[in-house]
């Protein structure tokens, strides 16, 4: 194990720091956790696994740079801390990383090559090769690439968190895809579908049909995107009812007009039918509330399906469904014979011309025979209007209908209310974006997705003699089978030679939703089925750090998970960081391609310098990249380093030394408040507020109380000031350099090590009772008094273009009498910094502030 302690350096540098005691920090296993046995001595944290499909950017350097923080300030107040790492390593963000860097895709028809060898990574590829279309591959060995370049991946981001000292147990690390986060994850949902709260369904679900698969409703954000309303004409007998449409593509799935019911203008219209141009098709016009007239003509279609306000009417009205988009974003075949068509062969015709076609396509072709009919009326007229995408994707998501798994949300949505009651939010407004999310709730949880890189569900059906699945009753698994993966495993009862054969066996092809396995987080790092002992020590956590945009998707689903599953909430707070923000104010994304990669900023700045910045950004706000913060960190950093060198350098006060004078006395009671301040604002999670006290003192102790004792500390003036003073300035460096640990690690361990045989971050943090005697009769407002003298002087001597310790021939005070009280008690100190041949206190009546005159030679 590497020696802990350093010699006083002659000139103390950054430099190698954090090689230096990273390793130190490894090899002497200070971060791991050990078990005290009781609940009460922990302080757990659910570390937010980040996605592993790429790099890191400035935004997880921030926000993980705050969870560290109260770590080691938890630490420090004597907690055993449950710090673990996870990795989410499965879902899209990973499948898109392993097709883009080896230029394969997925084929679930392929049969598995155990012989396969990964392809040459694009980026490492020349010529022709560069260019060489995807290669196509089974699904088995699409999962072992995902699975080999995350296992790469994860080693980068674990060597990053390294150099930025995350203190983190790295012997307890976790992911979201390997067999342990698959038996959790199958176990859970298995416990949901004994009790009811898991379903499946056929039904319409928003669809990303790029990626192939549904899509959750916490997974979607709108864009605005260009389009153009269309005025078409519907004919009621001899009479024209206009509709204005941005989807003109959809005609064809249209299934009933709707108004509101208060629209004088349709009122002759309800219950009867009208009959779509171009297609002849006969429907219902029905009245609804939730139908705007002010909108458009005020009358719109319903159709199956254009949003989900369509699939509300559609289930209400109990409508038929006519689907025509695909699960690819193409239009189906549909059969004029079947429906109330007018003229079924002519619209058969012009359907057939639609049918393979892309929705824009589509559009363009039946707009121009709509305009050729006669039935659109006047040119398309633009709009920009709000479209729903899926998070991760780039084209509109469509309405499809599907069969898909469920948790059941919304019925529990008074219960998750009262969860949120449950959990301290910091800062405390973010709860109202918990709320608003839950109090939405009109569909559950969508947790299936029809992807390749995911936990599969555990599940099987029974094919019955013509080969048809019976997903009424799906086969599950002993608890001891666990984990499973349908496709290749089978369920009890069955041969490998029945799957897919009549009479024998399918498995559920789909794979769990990324969210349904990372709300689990709090189960997988704490070891819910493998580790009893360490699950009844840590759960319920402590705290849940994350960002504020994944309220209604981690933090949300991970308290579901834990309401259903144990009946309580999963940590005790939450604590939310925002953004960063690039030169134009807008979030820093991957997505976005504007981020930040931290490497060089660690290798220019330093990681205290990094840290620095990011623990300048308040709680819940989102903050702009900012490096000159981080050469503000990196200049505190520097500062820190020789100030401890110069009080170290200083002959050690004897063993029992007192704090005897006055302006030491007030020293350390300002010191006193600032620990007072610092700690009430890390308890509540405010880094921000406790970092700005904790800095504000130390430049003070540095820029004014240093210099007012230099002399007296030297032992120029008397022993026993000397000896007050140096006591004064040891108390005082010690103690701000266990409050700065938190947040500047490396600097404060190299300090501390000069004089201490045991690493500061398990020293205790500072504590009133260390004051009982330095402070005592302490005026803090003592030391600010001094520090204005001085500063004036030093004011007219920098008019004066004169050295700082060129000589002062006089300095006359006036004051009330009760502040010049105060200076009589700091004449010496004053004297002595300024360099001041005679000090005069004149008393004054008025009470205004301080004045001071300076005499120069």
């Amino acid at each position: 194990m590497t020696r802990y302690g350093s010699p006083l350096p002659e000139k103390p540098s950054l430099d190698e720091l954090e090689s230096k005691w990273s390793q130190f920090w490894s090899e002497a296993d200070v971060y791991r956790f050990s078990r005290p046995g009781s609940r009460d001595a922990v302080f757990s944290i659910d570390t937010p696994p980040p996605t592993v499909s790429g790099s890191l950017h400035v935004g997880h350097v921030f926000s993980y740079t705050h969870t560290d923080i109260v770590a080691r300030f938890q630490r420090m107040r004597g907690k055993h801390v449950f710090y673990p790492m996870g990795w989410d390593d499965n879902g899209l963000p990973t499948e898109r990383r392993v097709q883009n860097y080896y230029g394969v895709r997925c084929e679930p028809s392929l049969p598995y090559d155990p012989d396969f060898v990964a392809p040459t990574p694009i980026a490492e590829r020349t010529g022709k090769d560069k260019k060489a279309p995807a290669v196509s591959i089974s699904r088995q060995n699409f999962v072992e690439l995902c699975e080999k370049l995350t296992t790469e991946d994860e080693l980068v981001f674990e060597e990053l968190w390294r150099k930025l000292g995350l203190s983190v147990d790295w012997s307890m690390t976790y992911t979201t895809i390997g067999k342990e986060a698959q038996r959790v994850s199958q176990a859970a949902f298995l416990n949901l579908l004994r009790r009811g709260d898991a379903y499946q369904s056929e039904a319409p679900t928003m669809w990303d049909v790029s990626f192939q698969t549904a899509v959750a409703n916490a997974e979607v954000i709108e864009k605005d995107a260009s389009g153009a309303y269309h005025r078409v004409a519907f004919k009621h007998g001899s009479e024209d009812v206009f509709i204005e449409t941005t989807r003109p593509e959809l005609l064809p799935a249209c299934v009933a007009l709707v108004a509101h019911p208060d629209d004088e203008r349709y009122q002759p219209l309800f219950g009867s039918e009208v009959v779509s141009p171009l297609f002849g098709v006969r429907v219902p016009v029905v009245a609804h509330r939730a139908a705007d007239p002010e909108k458009g003509s005020g009358i719109a279609m319903i159709c199956t399906f254009g949003d989900m306000t369509d699939v509300m009417w559609w289930r209400e009205f109990q409508l038929p469904t006519r689907t025509v988009i695909g699960r690819n974003g193409r239009l189906l075949a549909l059969d004029f014979e079947t429906l109330p068509s007018e003229d079924a062969a002519r619209a058969q015709a012009i359907y057939d011309t639609v049918v393979g076609k892309t929705v824009h396509s589509a559009r363009e072709i039946l707009v121009g025979e709509l305009r050729a009919d006669g039935s659109l009326v006047d040119d398309p007229r633009p709009t920009t209007r709000a479209v729903k995408f899926f998070e991760k994707g780039d084209k509109p998501l469509e309405i499809v209908s599907s069969r898909q798994w469920f948790i059941r949300t919304v019925e529990h949505r008074d219960e998750l209310l009262a969860r949120g009651n449950e959990i301290q939010w910091h800062p405390a407004h973010m709860q109202s974006r918990y709320n608003d999310w839950v109090q939405g709730l009109n569909i559950d949880w969508l947790i299936s997705r029809q992807r390749f890189f995911g936990v599969p569900f555990p599940l099987w059906y029974a094919l019955d003699e013509e080969g048809q699945p019976d997903y009424r009753e799906p086969l599950v698994p002993d608890a001891s089978m666990l984990p499973v993966d349908p496709s290749s495993d089978c369920p009890a009862g069955f041969t490998e030679d029945q799957r897919g054969k009549p009479n024998g066996f399918m498995g559920e092809p789909d794979v769990m939703d990324t969210w349904a396995t990372s709300s689990l987080s709090p189960q997988l790092a704490s070891g819910w089925l493998s580790d009893p002992e360490l699950f009844a020590q840590v759960f319920p956590m402590d705290l849940r750090p994350q960002a504020h945009d994944i309220i209604r998707t981690w933090l949300f689903t991970t308290v579901v998970r834990s309401h259903l599953e144990a009946g309580t909430t999963p940590w005790k707070h939450a604590a939310l960081s925002g953004w960063i923000l690039d030169p134009d104010r807008k979030k820093m994304s991957k997505s976005q391609g504007n981020v930040v990669t931290p490497g060089h900023l660690l290798d220019e700045y330093g990681a205290d310098a990094v840290r620095y910045w990011a623990a300048s950004g308040r709680p819940g706000t989102d903050t702009a990249f900012d490096p000159q913060q981080m050469k503000i960190g990196r200049r505190l950093a520097v500062k820190l380093l020789n100030a401890s060198k110069f009080v170290l350098s200083l002959p050690a006060p004897a063993a029992g030394a007192q704090t005897t004078d006055p302006l030491d006395k007030a020293l350390l009671a300002k010191l006193a408040g600032t620990v007072r301040e610092a700690t009430a604002s890390l308890e509540g999670f405010d880094y921000t507020s406790a970092l700005d006290g904790i800095e504000r003192f130390f430049w003070f102790f540095c820029d004014n109380y240093v210099e007012l004792v230099k002399e007296r500390a030297y032992g120029k003036v008397s022993e026993e000031g000397a000896e007050s003073a140096r006591a004064t300035l040891r108390t005082a460096l010690d103690i701000v350099t266990r409050m700065f640990a938190p947040v500047l690690p490396y600097t404060t361990e190299e300090t501390w090590s000069w004089t201490h045989d045991s690493t500061v971050h398990l020293a205790p943090w500072p504590t009133l009772e260390e004051f009982s005697t330095g402070a005592d009769g302490g005026r803090p407002e003592l030391a600010d008094v001094a520090a204005s003298a001085i500063a004036v002087v030093r004011k007219a001597k920098s008019t004066a273009k004169l050295s700082m310790r060129a000589e002062v021939a006089r300095v006359v005070f006036q004051a009330p009498a009760d502040v010049l009280e105060s200076i009589a008690l700091l004449g010496s100190d004053i004297k002595a910094a300024g360099n001041v041949s005679e000090l005069e206190l004149r008393a004054s009546d008025d009470a205004a502030e301080l004045t001071v005159e300076v005499e120069l030679p």
